[in-house]
């Protein structure tokens, strides 16, 4: 199903620099350091304009540890040096890392580092400089360390930023929130469509895609992000914080699965060919650390955020899953994947060792909704499949419906509480209980949510679109929610985004929506907020947003790229 319709490869370049930590050894890098500049190599002659076209960015964070990235474009220039900085202060006054690594391009003149960082659970601040340029100021912070005591964490929850439907506004007002820890971004980062092919009609001067045919070769993918990376919304959301990310579908091809994609026919050549290039793109563009060397394909991963809860970042799309089927016994066969039987095992032992090391919250970050979806007599659509009186959508859970028993049951033989699920991929807002048979009485009860085994909250789009009107949007909210008596609340129109908002006592998520994409003149709007209570499982309703972080670092201040000074 198309959710518009509802509503090795190379490495990147990550590499910790030869350089040290700005005067100190790797013995004494957990104490800050005074600033000791390290022999810098010389630059190659050049005289061209700024060459930090598409911004800065970091991700990945560890206790000492984030990856900061960025790209040089400086055409005729190769084996460029670029030195990255990293301060523990806004002034920029008190450095505590610098290397340098190289611009290069069998990697597409990305750079990342990884540097080695002397606080865990702080804001750092850090620059670039290249070719006689000081790229933009970034922001980053570390994660705490895994057995520190948190009180309070708030992460920003995005997916589905389709450049020509509309303007990043959801990424500007991320960015402008100080007191994020971190953006988790689920997905179809971006889309692979050709111009006019995906795209709101009143855009297409303002907002074509380049290239302008549908992407299948590394070099189109390069050129997507590029794309993407070229607007200042999205640039500033990733200057301002660290993010997390996974990709969908859209970041190869819609309704992608392990060996194919809806959206991929063999006149578009072999598809395990457009997949490695567009999982070499993405690795070279996005602030993401390798798991395994020489496997860019396997990006699962988790994150100890003290005490307080475990992020497990999961792949339902690539690594795993098996052609999405067309008839209701397909998505019973219990022979069939999402996740594959390796990331399985490893998504069941994170658990056992989130829930043995004594963290709060077990939170999972994935692509596809969980919860089973009924949708009754809504009217017939060719991409939804009817099955038992229900029409479906395959492309989620529904349609692997043994992966999905098979999670909730390890789930309740470890009688494992405060399990959040956090999902993008459809473009809308969805608050939902999680239950192994929400229908039956006997298992759950909508009223008071007993029965419930984890909670669901389903972030809107960046910009893609669901419901073409509010008012259609409200008459399906109508009709779903006494068809699916754990589904709380949904809003198929507005897009925006979730402020995830963590204490030990309650997990909460509040959603903010702009009122258009349409526009870069937009209001934003508080919509909705449930939260989960540490014991209970089941959601309930909020009347409003949470209080932001009591202590919160400066973003990073108003800055673009100058010249350095240095000789060119």
């Amino acid at each position: 199903m198309k959710r518009r319709d509802f509503l090795k490869i190379t490495a990147a370049g990550i590499s910790i620099s030869a350089l040290a930590a700005c005067g100190g050894s790797s013995e004494s890098s957990n104490q800050l350091q005074p600033h000791t500049k390290p022999e810098l190599p010389s630059m190659p002659s050049y005289n061209g304009p700024n060459p930090f076209q598409h911004g800065v960015a970091s991700g990945d964070p560890l206790a000492h540890q984030v990856i900061i990235w960025t790209r040089i474009t400086a055409p005729e220039l190769d084996e460029i040096p670029v030195i990255l900085r990293v301060f523990s202060d806004f002034d920029l006054s008190r450095c505590v890392y610098e290397g340098v690594e190289y611009a290069r391009s069998q990697h597409d003149y990305t750079v990342k580092f990884d540097p080695l960082l002397p606080e865990a659970n702080t804001t750092y601040y850090y620059q670039f400089e290249s070719l006689g340029y000081f790229s933009p100021i970034g922001r980053t912070k570390t994660i705490p360390e895994q057995d520190e005591f948190i009180q309070h964490a708030r992460l920003a929850v995005l997916a589905c930023s389709n450049y020509p439907q509309g303007y990043f506004n959801v990424y500007r007002k991320v960015a402008q929130r100080e007191d994020l820890d971190a953006v988790l971004h689920l997905g179809d980062y971006i889309y692979e469509y050709g111009q006019g092919e995906y795209a709101d009609s009143k855009l297409t001067t303002e907002r074509p895609v380049d290239p302008p045919h549908p992407i299948i070769s590394l070099t189109d993918y390069r050129k997507r992000y590029a794309l993407y990376r070229s607007d200042s919304d999205l640039q500033e959301c990733h200057r301002q914080h660290p993010f997390i990310c996974v990709w969908d579908d859209h970041e190869i091809a819609d309704n992608t699965w392990k060996d194919g994609a809806a959206n991929h026919s063999t006149s578009q050549g072999d598809f395990n060919e457009r997949k490695r290039a567009a999982i070499q793109a993405y690795h070279e563009w996005m602030p993401i650390r390798r798991v395994m060397p020489d496997n860019d394909i396997k990006i699962y991963r988790s994150f100890d955020y003290g005490n307080l809860f475990t992020l497990m970042m999961l792949d339902t799309r690539v690594v795993g899953r098996d052609e999405q089927p067309t008839l209701p016994h397909e998505a019973r066969d219990p022979h069939r994947q999402l996740l594959g039987e390796e990331q399985e095992r490893w998504l069941f032992d994170e658990l056992e060792r989130s829930d043995g090391k004594g963290a709060r919250w077990h939170i999972l970050g994935q692509q596809v909704m969980l919860a089973p979806l009924t949708l009754g007599s809504l009217p017939d659509n060719p991409n939804w499949h009817i099955g038992g009186g229900m029409k479906i959508n395959f492309d989620q859970w529904d349609g692997y419906q043994t992966s999905r028993r098979r999670l909730l049951n390890r789930i309740q033989s470890m009688a494992l509480d405060n399990v959040i699920v956090l999902t993008g991929d459809i473009h809308s807002s969805w608050a939902m209980d999680v239950s192994l048979d929400p229908g039956n009485l006997a298992v759950y009860n909508r009223f008071t949510g007993e029965g419930s085994l984890a909670v669901e909250f389903v972030t809107p789009a960046v910009s893609s679109p669901a419901a073409p009107t509010k008012g259609l949007s409200d008459l399906a909210m109508a009709a779903l929610i006494p068809l699916n008596p754990h589904l709380k609340w949904v809003d198929l129109f507005h897009r925006g985004y979730i402020v995830l908002d963590i204490t030990p006592e309650q997990c909460k998520a509040d959603w903010f929506h702009v009122n258009t994409v349409r526009s870069r003149e937009h209001i934003e709007k508080f919509a909705r907020s449930y939260l989960t209570q540490s014991g209970n499982n089941r959601l309930q309703k909020a009347n409003s947003p949470s209080s932001p972080k009591a202590i919160a670092s400066s973003l990073a201040p108003q800055s673009a790229a100058t010249k350095s000074g240095a000789a060119v």
